[in-house]
């Protein structure tokens, strides 16, 4: 019974970390439309509107989002190594 509790613990910092990567925050004011994507840093910035115009502009940040996959990767494998100390 123990190690299913590791296995659930295991997938749910998986379904986690993948939300937190790929869930877009909407910013809106008048002039401007933003879609932030990346949790803890913000690795794409998605421009769809300005006071000029629709637009379509990405803008990625690599090192932002080589932090965002090592932090969750991390957070991962500790949650692997405590999931089956405890098993």
């Amino acid at each position: 019974m123990r190690p299913v509790v590791g296995y659930v613990v295991i997938a749910g910092t998986m379904v986690v970390a993948l939300f937190a990567m790929l869930w877009g925050w909407r910013y809106s004011v008048p002039d401007l439309l933003r879609v932030s994507y990346g949790l803890p840093l913000i690795w794409g910035v998605n421009t769809l509107d300005t006071i000029a115009g629709p637009v379509d502009r990405w803008s990625v940040d690599l090192v932002s989002l080589a932090v965002d996959l090592f932090f969750w990767f991390a957070t991962l494998m500790v949650a692997q190594f405590i999931a089956l100390r405890r098993s």
